[in-house]
């Protein structure tokens, strides 16, 4: 007997009872689709949160206080900023900014809008923190020099406040203050689990010192790297001069620690990946289900078609035919099952998940067919040999 013909009477053994070759079928479907979209699911989280934090430049760094409120220290103040510009010192510092933020309730009319990140800072936050105005202008030198009340606000609260109005011009009450719109900033896009990054707004340092946060401690310290290559550098730089500004922290350790773009990026990277590995570990349990499914299907199968077997055995099929045939039977099943899980997961993949929008790791689809080939070579297997083995005798006596 030739390959196609074992692979036509393979073919006819599937389709011979359709609902439990379509159910067994599901069972990879499922499996397959599974694995492929949680783990575009883990990928797509992990592309989202990286887009985020290397929208924030991978030239910066972000200087913060390690003792900030605890008994005797003092955090980062705005000395410590200024002795950042040094160009003897920091020769690689590109610009520093100063940030101080809160939240506060801004109020137009009758509208009020209670902001999660109000952000007084300098001109150069702009650049460095990667935050373009789409609408009217940041405020210059001259504002933040003389603590002009001017604030550039974000989508988030723009639409809030503003509903159809252009909101630049209009003045808006923060902390008991009038301030003026001067400017919308470019939208944001946000990720799963985040802060909005849309709700925030900035105005000058001094502003908001006078009115919202007082003369106290900085929240942090933005320092810009006159070039992403010079990263480390930078850190080193500020390093040094931070060492003889800022009072040391209980132990000895430094009163200050600095972040960086990259180091977080590299951070999320690794947690991402074991995340989606722990989902693509998951789903793959869906998969080993579906295979013990071919395995106990193929086991009736093999029993309700003993008889075919003993015939087929005496007119002299070998061993091995009897076995190919099984085996491509159950190869069969979990491969239609696995194309079509695979045409679901590219469905299923247009839609967000959780908020999440999945993209798809072509190695992913390739991983889960050649998987689910194998569960149907491994779970076909032991019904396969057991039909093979049959004795003549035993499988025409069988009733």
């Amino acid at each position: 007997m030739s390959f196609f013909e074992i692979i036509r009477f393979a073919l006819r053994g599937v389709a011979v009872n359709k609902l439990r070759s379509g159910l067994t079928m599901l069972g990879i479907l499922i499996g397959v689709a599974a694995v492929i979209l949680l783990v575009a699911v883990g990928n797509g989280s992990a592309k989202a949160i990286a887009d985020r934090i290397s929208a924030l430049g991978t030239n910066t760094l972000t200087v913060m206080s390690s003792t900030r409120g605890s008994s005797g220290a003092g955090g980062l103040t705005l000395e410590d900023a200024d002795a950042l510009t040094d160009p003897v010192l920091a020769p690689d510092v590109k610009s520093v900014s100063p940030v101080v933020s809160t939240s506060t309730t801004m109020v137009y009319g009758s509208t009020s809008h209670t902001v999660g990140n109000f952000v007084g800072t300098t001109p150069s936050y702009f650049t460095a923190s990667n935050t373009p105005v789409a609408d009217g202008s940041a405020f210059g030198a001259d504002d933040s020099a003389e603590g002009r009340r001017v604030v550039v606000i974000g989508r988030t609260v723009a639409e809030d406040l503003f509903p159809g109005v252009d909101p630049v011009g209009r003045q808006i009450t923060a902390g008991g203050a009038l301030f003026t719109v001067i400017g919308v900033l470019a939208e944001k896009s946000e990720s799963t689990g985040a802060s909005d990054p849309n709700d925030i707004a900035i105005a000058p340092l001094v502003a908001v010192r006078q009115v919202l946060t007082g003369y106290g401690t900085l929240t942090s310290i933005l320092v810009e790297a006159a070039d992403p290559k010079m990263v480390g550098t930078v850190e080193s730089e500020v390093g040094v001069i931070l060492d003889e500004h800022v009072p040391t922290a209980s132990g000895g350790a430094a009163g200050y620690r600095i972040r960086s773009a990259s180091q977080l990026l590299e951070t999320q990277t690794a947690t991402a990946d074991t995340f989606t590995t722990l989902l693509g570990a998951v789903a793959a349990i869906s998969l080993l289900v579906g295979g013990i499914g071919i395995t106990n299907i193929m086991l009736v199968t093999v029993t309700e078609r003993t008889r075919e077997i003993g015939i087929r055995k005496a007119l002299g099929a070998p061993r091995r035919v009897i076995l190919n045939q099984f085996l491509i039977e159950a190869t069969l099943l979990s491969v239609i099952g696995g194309a079509l899980g695979v045409v679901a997961a590219l469905i299923g993949s247009s839609f967000e998940i959780v908020g999440v929008k999945p993209v798809i790791v072509p190695s992913s689809i390739g991983l889960a067919l050649g998987v689910s080939i194998a569960i149907g070579l491994f779970f076909g297997g032991l019904p396969a040999s057991r039909a093979a083995r049959l004795r003549p005798i035993d499988a025409l006596r069988y009733e």
